[in-house]
């Protein structure tokens, strides 16, 4: 259910109200019974993403998370590879050291 904004032009009173979409507007003010009530325009509420459940990463199945950490770590064979092929630097004059 929406919230709406009322403000008395009586008393000055405001206040937030519950109320459905199709429900008639409220006239009669709660603090002073004169009938000057008014509904505002208000800016309405924002939505509040807390938790998990917002991303489609929080549905994967532990199978789905434990394969990708099992893709993602490199192989033993992998820092073998990169090991074997660094080569000495040269230095300016041409010779290794």
């Amino acid at each position: 259910m929406p919230t709406y904004d009322y403000l008395c032009d009586g008393c000055g009173h405001g206040f937030e109200l519950f109320q459905k979409v199709d429900e008639k507007l409220k006239k009669t003010c709660p603090e002073c019974g004169k009938k000057q009530l008014r509904r505002l325009i208000g800016a309405g509420g924002g939505i509040i993403f807390k938790g998990s459940g917002f991303y489609e990463t929080d549905y994967r199945s532990s199978d789905y998370k434990k394969r990708q950490k099992e893709d993602s770590a490199p192989s033993p064979k992998d820092t073998e590879k990169k090991s074997d092929t660094t080569k000495p630097a040269k230095s300016k004059d041409g010779s290794t050291s």
